[in-house]
């Protein structure tokens, strides 16, 4: 069970994946190059992660252990390996535009 104080009674819920992004001040290709730090709030790891992605545009090559698309929509981080509390996923990529990485889904390990 989750300690958090807004989890589900069965584990975490998708609002428990928290994704931040911030601009590092680096140019790639004359691109913005953003860092994409994506967080699990809840106690309990949190396997299967996937966001809709759009195929992730890049004008630098992206981390695929990190986040890498399973099709045209979907991503999948870390390979479908658990993102922990207090052990954030960490990738960049370079765009003309900040992306939208919403999360869809994801399996709670408790």
């Amino acid at each position: 069970m989750c300690t958090h104080a807004g989890d589900a009674v069965n584990g975490c819920q998708l609002s428990d994946i928290l994704i931040l992004q911030e601009n590092t001040g680096k140019v790639v290709e004359g691109q913005r190059e953003y860092r994409v730090t994506i967080k699990n709030r809840c106690s309990c790891p949190q396997a299967d992660v996937k966001v809709r992605c759009f195929g992730v545009n890049s004008v630098e090559p992206l981390d695929k252990s990190k986040i890498r698309p399973l099709d045209s929509d979907i991503c999948i981080i870390t390979d479908g390996k658990p993102i922990t509390k207090g052990t954030p996923v960490i990738f960049t990529y370079a765009f003309q535009t900040l992306q939208s990485f919403p999360v869809i889904s994801a399996k709670p390990r408790c």
